[in-house]
């Protein structure tokens, strides 16, 4: 099964037959819609759709039920995600409609919880390479093959908090460090489907200039504007993402947790041991 995290502008499934929606309680909360799974096309892959910020967009991007989301896709047998994120461009070159898979994710956020684990058990999960890089390249093929827009592979993604937009000094630092996009949601997402062993990437529409550029004032109407127009490719980047996925995993996600258990078996309290034995249970 593939989960499909849809952001900003992408509140509905791809076409999907066999459609039911699955209510999932996790240890972690109610995520943030009941799923909604499904057979793609004819190719017959299962697919499990679930709206980032719900079906009306009612959950600002620090109180999102990130750890749900990612524990029902697990528990549904996903194994591995596409994201969409509407975010801001911090390059002349990246203008408003372009597509871009980013490779790297700047962590601004102050007010999240990034861990699944931590409560009677540590876990030093590596994240030098935060997206699944062989996800980062499918996708991105998957882009350049099934929609007009400009395109671009790799790129920093800094999250910022929000839900309030950047200050101009802040987009501009951002923009002095080189990076790519600003956005609100790829943290803890991207942590949290590492530390469930899920390969994970985005296709990022850009929506704006953020405030670096001179004249330009990011406003919620632009920002919907765009992201309506990025809906449609966005989608058919992600079905033909689907469409010509491999069937094996080409990457070492889906054994990330090994050796990255710092506390003795033994010492992990009962309770804490049943709330994460989906993720991590074979390592205890």
């Amino acid at each position: 099964m593939i989960g499909f995290i849809g952001g900003s502008g992408i509140y509905e499934a791809l076409p999907l037959n066999n459609v039911s929606e699955v209510e999932v309680s996790t240890p972690f909360g109610d995520p943030s819609a009941p799923v909604t799974v499904g057979e793609f096309g004819d190719t017959g892959t299962e697919v499990a759709f679930l709206p980032r910020h719900g079906p009306d967009h009612q959950r600002s991007p620090t109180n999102l039920p990130y750890k749900a989301n990612i524990y029902a896709l697990k528990e549904l047998g996903v194994e591995r995600i596409l994201a969409s994120n509407a975010v801001g461009s911090l390059r002349e070159e990246l203008p408003p409609q372009t597509l871009v898979v980013p490779d790297q994710i700047f962590d601004r956020t102050k007010h999240r919880d990034s861990t699944f684990f931590g409560d009677g058990i540590v876990v030093h999960q590596p994240f030098a390479d935060p997206y699944c890089r062989h996800m980062v390249e499918h996708l991105h093929e998957a882009a350049s093959e099934a929609t007009d827009a400009k395109t671009q592979e790799g790129g920093t993604y800094v999250c910022i908090e929000g839900p309030q937009y950047s200050t101009r000094a802040e987009s501009e630092f951002y923009k002095s460090q080189g990076w790519d996009l600003v956005g609100m949601t790829a943290i803890p997402e991207a942590k949290l489907a590492r530390e469930a062993e899920m390969c994970y990437a985005t296709v990022a529409g850009v929506t704006d200039y953020d405030v670096w550029k001179q004249d330009s004032e990011v406003t919620l109407e632009e920002v919907l504007e765009n992201a309506a127009e990025n809906e449609t490719a966005i989608k058919r980047t992600v079905e033909h993402a689907i469409e010509t996925l491999p069937e094996e995993r080409d990457c070492d996600c889906g054994h990330a947790l090994e050796g990255t258990v710092n506390t003795p078996t033994e010492a992990v309290p009962e309770d804490t041991r049943e709330r994460v034995d989906a993720l991590v249970g074979d390592y205890l």
